[in-house]
């Protein structure tokens, strides 16, 4: 069975993925954009993008109407260009994540320096997916990069989400919260995103560059004081939030400023058309398919043991009522990991390895979960398999996996035990996939 179950999960994800390939799905919305070049006789048009996903995006565009294109910058995770250094007049940078470094900071300024050209009959294309809050930096001064690579990291070794993280961004970078557009009025910005946030919520998704930011300089400094981190950052983040909160620093841009005027959003891949094609694939395989949820948040082994214990219900009603047709449970989301040793994992990997201790002995289970970019945290891996025999497997060989568990080495058990699912960058971004089958 867990051959068999490992080709069907692997063929249910890759259709999942493809649903929200970057380039098809930027390449449905090019009309729109030649449409809106002639009606509104702009002059010059600019491609700007930052995320996991920007280059297969940027491709679409350059592929679709490069000819009209005059400059452009993306900016991309290490390793996902492939090589590419441009793409017509697109010029492709490649930069760190989760934790912003030089190079992105460098592209990002750029960026910058290309919107200061724009006039009113000027159209930037923002192409923006997940990854783009870490890709996209610009620390308000006297904030270092250092010192914001210090405060993201903090954050995320605490598990705050995405939403509490991004919040903190916002507040201490010169692009994100509605800048970026800020930065580029009076151009006109058509921003095409990929979404990698619960939600789907526009001013979350890359710190929300281009959009309002319902967040203030006062939520930022709670979200510290939340996670016990006001006295951890360094002492210029706190300077700037404390500034921002007396007015001495601007806020980010809020719903209807006139900044946003010329700006529109439209979300044009997400989780949930992930799973949705996801659902028909495992429809198309023969099983008997549900989406348990399509916002999946909290700790990754918390969210793993509560899914087995659903996989574990629906199994013993399964036999109950000799129903011979198998079961797929399907579900998508972004969980958290509050990094308390001194392992290496990711979200995926922690939620397969909790998940694998709740149906240990259990035959006829079997969970692939897996980021949809491929990657799982600071790992080479998308994520891992499971079964009732992952921890059967562990403990003849010796190995503890309540202690890997614990130590948060998750990418370290399924490494000597099996399991790991590595496909490299997919190219796109809309959180993780939880596949589960039941037979």
């Amino acid at each position: 069975m867990n051959e068999e179950a490992k080709t069907k999960a692997i063929h249910i994800y890759e259709k999942a993925v493809s649903s929200v390939n970057p380039y098809i799905t930027v390449k449905r919305h090019i009309e729109a954009l030649t449409s809106f070049c002639r009606e509104k006789n702009i002059k010059q048009v600019f491609v700007v993008g930052f995320g996991k996903a920007s280059v297969e995006m940027a491709r679409g565009v350059n592929d679709s109407i490069g000819d009209i294109i005059d400059r452009g910058l993306v900016i991309t995770k290490y390793n996902h260009a492939r090589g590419t250094t441009s793409l017509g007049k697109i010029q492709v940078f490649e930069a760190a994540h989760p934790v912003p470094d030089g190079s992105g900071l460098m592209a990002t300024r750029k960026i910058i320096e290309l919107l200061k050209r724009v006039d009113n009959s000027t159209l930037v294309i923002c192409l923006i997916s997940g990854g783009g809050s870490a890709l996209l930096v610009s620390p308000i001064e006297p904030v270092t990069l250092e010192e914001k690579q210090i405060t993201t990291k903090l954050l995320l070794e605490a598990g705050a989400n995405i939403n509490d993280v991004n919040a903190v961004r916002k507040h201490i970078s010169y692009v994100k919260g509605g800048r970026l557009a800020q930065l580029a009025y009076p151009a006109y910005i058509r921003s095409l995103i990929l979404s990698d946030v619960v939600g789907d919520k526009l001013d979350v998704i890359a710190s929300g560059p281009t959009t309002f930011d319902p967040t203030t300089y006062d939520d930022a400094i709670e979200i510290l004081k939340k996670f016990r981190l006001l006295d951890r950052v360094p002492r210029n983040v706190i300077d700037v939030l404390n500034k921002g909160k007396r007015g001495e620093i601007s806020e980010t841009v809020k719903e209807g400023d006139p900044v946003l005027a010329n700006t529109e959003n439209t979300i044009i891949g997400s989780n949930k058309m992930a799973l949705a094609e996801a659902r028909k694939a495992a429809i198309e395989l023969g099983f008997n398919t549900s989406i348990i949820s399509t916002e999946l948040e909290g700790e990754a082994k918390d969210v793993g043991k509560w899914l087995a214990e659903i996989a574990k219900a629906c199994k013993i009603k399964k036999e109950e009522s000799r129903i011979k047709k198998p079961i797929c449970l399907l579900s998508g989301g972004e969980t958290t990991v509050t990094v308390v040793g001194s392992g290496k994992g990711g979200r995926n990997t922690e939620l397969a390895l909790a998940f694998a201790l709740e149906i240990e002995g259990i035959a006829g289970i079997f969970l692939l979960s897996a980021g949809t970019d491929g990657t799982d945290g600071p790992t080479d891996a998308a994520g891992a398999f499971v079964t009732g025999d992952t921890v059967k497997k562990a403990r003849m060989a010796g190995i503890s996996p309540e202690e890997y568990l614990k130590n948060n080495d998750s990418y370290h058990f399924f490494k000597k035990v099996g399991g790991l699912y590595i496909t490299g960058p997919t190219g796109t971004n809309v959180m993780d996939l939880q596949i589960i089958l039941i037979y």
